[in-house]
């Protein structure tokens, strides 16, 4: 067996949602994220409900790979969501959101991605998982989000 020492790369954003958290948690959601990310198209979606939950399982295709993605927790009532993102012989990401009212009836929602490499091309992932880049990655979902939340249509 061969222990190695991780390659890993954390960050975390928080977003400002522009509706209550009971409005924005549902949408955090493999099928539903389709009503208002332009492009997100999972391959496939294993779900009991046809929406998201513990132990959901999803597929998606990025640049010409496949990334399993699997709903670790899901909890309505604390308003948390965990998600384990597996890019075979490339990378193991963690996805955890937290949603919380922030008293004027808006969301504050704290994002946090975890990434440790599993091959030399996740290395090279890893080290191009900037604050910058993570930060317009967030900015962009921000966005986006409130956006639809505002409209209820995509932009």
């Amino acid at each position: 067996m061969v222990i190695m020492e991780p390659v890993r790369v954390e960050r975390t954003y928080v977003q400002s949602l522009r509706a209550r958290p009971g409005e924005v948690f549902p949408l955090l959601c493999p099928v539903r994220e389709r009503e208002w990310v332009e492009g997100w198209d999972p391959v496939a979606v294993y779900s009991r409900s046809g929406l998201a939950e513990e132990d959901c399982v999803f597929v998606t295709e990025d640049a010409e790979r496949e990334s399993v993605w699997m709903i670790t927790r899901r909890d309505s009532e604390r308003l948390r969501l965990e998600m384990i993102k597996v890019t075979p012989a490339m990378t193991v990401g963690k996805i955890t959101i937290s949603l919380r009212e922030d008293g004027e009836g808006l969301t504050e929602a704290v994002v946090t991605y975890m990434y440790t490499a599993l091959s030399e091309d996740g290395v090279r992932f890893v080290e191009a998982y900037t604050e910058d880049y993570f930060a317009e990655f967030m900015g962009y979902w921000e966005k986006t989000l409130n956006e639809f939340l505002e409209s209820g249509a995509r932009s």
